[in-house]
């Protein structure tokens, strides 16, 4: 019998991952339906704030609204990270109740946001915006481990939720685009009719397992279910230093400051390459295809995570992602011009999705179940301050194209050798034997 060609497997792969949406009886189909509902809800927010701060107005003017909202989307973590993430460790409905209030307000706030487009009101309810979405993202990650039989599958799953948030992505874009024909707010409006639905689908979440922390030969946290209440944060912590461990791996922290980097590409390459082409006079079209090489690169990095992860490590895979992000910087850099970035940005979309789905599987195999909500909420401020960081870099200096791509290729470089050199201390990391998909 013959082996299934590269593009069988990888059909064989979206097939698993729609398999398991359909499938509604599970978890994982009731989990990926409110995913994929949350991804289409934020891809219509994202088109219309797209239609009414950037393509919209002059190119000063979108800059001063750009720079704005990007100094905006740090605040909401600073109350997702330390005031809102701990409490997604406080019992066992915590994580599934923050996740329908934050689709529940999102409705809520899209609403009025199509009723205030044009004033400044709307910033600081974008704000809240993010503020909600920040918190579903921190909550995904934490309940991702509760859906899974085998911590092994934990790579897999991970991207099986990429996957379908790019899919939602795909689908709900003609009909933003469309929408966004009449105006703005008719595109918020219907966004907020998706949040609503999404509600509903989140109050269907089955109710978590309840968790413990043992301790394996390694002194590193498992999890299996119990009758008693959940180890604490404190309780975790204490037992971890008195066992002579850190709270943390060492090889999560440098995982983290690797993807950093990874995340730090896609904000400064999109508003790099976006004002390039505003100051250029480009045609519209040529937003559009960057747009589409970036949603395409994204979509394929997360279908070859569990192929690469029958090969390689979690962390070796954070190591292909950067090392492929510094190739693209650099043959874009050498060649030059419009078409070269368009790769540019299919390889930036592809890396850091793949670099991704390998942390939340590193983070979920080693940090303890009950430290989940605060690690994820500390890596999610983390990301998104490096993305705004690198974002205001392309929006505030006007980089030539060849001197921009070597930015992002010798910042990969140097972060890549960093990663190799310096992710020490005990790590669960997994390969699995080569097998079809799930």
């Amino acid at each position: 019998m013959s082996r299934p060609s590269r593009k069988q497997k990888i059909f064989q792969f979206i097939k698993s991952a729609l398999a398991g949406l359909f499938d509604q009886s599970r978890p994982f189909g009731r989990f990926a339906l409110v995913h994929v509902i949350q991804a289409a809800a934020s891809g219509l927010v994202t088109i219309s704030l797209a239609g009414s701060l950037f393509f919209s107005i002059s190119p000063n003017a979108a800059k001063s609204r750009v720079l704005l909202y990007l100094v905006l989307t740090i605040a909401p973590f600073a109350l997702v990270g330390p005031a809102l993430s701990p409490l997604l460790d406080r019992g066992q409905q915590a994580r599934r109740t923050s996740v329908a209030v934050a689709m529940a307000g999102s409705a809520l706030i899209c609403l009025g946001m199509a009723g205030n487009i044009h004033d400044l009101l709307l910033f600081p309810e974008a704000f809240v915006v993010l503020v909600l979405g920040k918190l579903y993202v921190v909550a995904r990650a934490a309940i991702v481990p509760e859906m899974v039989a085998d911590e092994d599958d934990l790579a897999s799953t991970n991207a099986k939720l990429a996957v379908l948030a790019s899919l939602a992505g795909f689908a709900i874009l003609p009909f933003g685009l469309g929408l966004l024909k009449l105006g703005a707010p008719w595109v918020l409006r219907f966004a907020a009719t998706v949040f609503t639905f999404g509600t509903f689908s989140a109050i269907r979440l089955p109710r978590p397992h309840r968790v413990t922390i043992t301790k394996d030969v390694s002194g590193y946290a498992r999890k299996r279910p119990i009758r008693q209440r959940p180890a604490t944060f404190h309780e975790v912590a204490r037992e971890r230093r008195g066992l002579g461990l850190p709270v943390y791996a060492g090889g999560v922290l440098a995982g983290i400051n690797a993807m950093s980097v990874a995340r730090a590409s896609v904000g400064f390459v999109a508003f790099f390459l976006a004002f390039t082409l505003r100051r250029a006079h480009a045609a519209t079209w040529w937003f559009g295809l960057f747009i589409v090489a970036s949603a395409v690169g994204s979509l394929i990095g997360s279908i070859i995570v569990p192929r690469l992860r029958r090969v390689f490590t979690e962390r070796q895979i954070i190591i292909f992602a950067l090392g492929l992000i510094a190739l693209g910087g650099f043959g874009a850099g050498i060649v030059n011009g419009r078409w070269s970035q368009i790769i540019l940005t299919f390889v930036v979309g592809l890396g850091p999705t793949s670099a991704r789905a390998a942390l939340d599987s590193i983070v979920q195999h080693n940090v303890p179940p009950a430290l989940l909500g605060r690690t994820f909420g500390r890596i999610e401020t983390r990301l998104q301050l490096i993305w705004v960081i690198a974002s205001l870099l392309g929006v505030i200096v006007p980089f030539p194209m060849r001197i921009g791509d070597g930015v992002v290729a010798v910042t990969c470089v140097l972060s890549l050798f960093l990663y190799i050199t310096s992710a020490k201390g005990p790590l669960r990391e997994t390969r699995v034997a080569a097998r079809g998909p799930r």
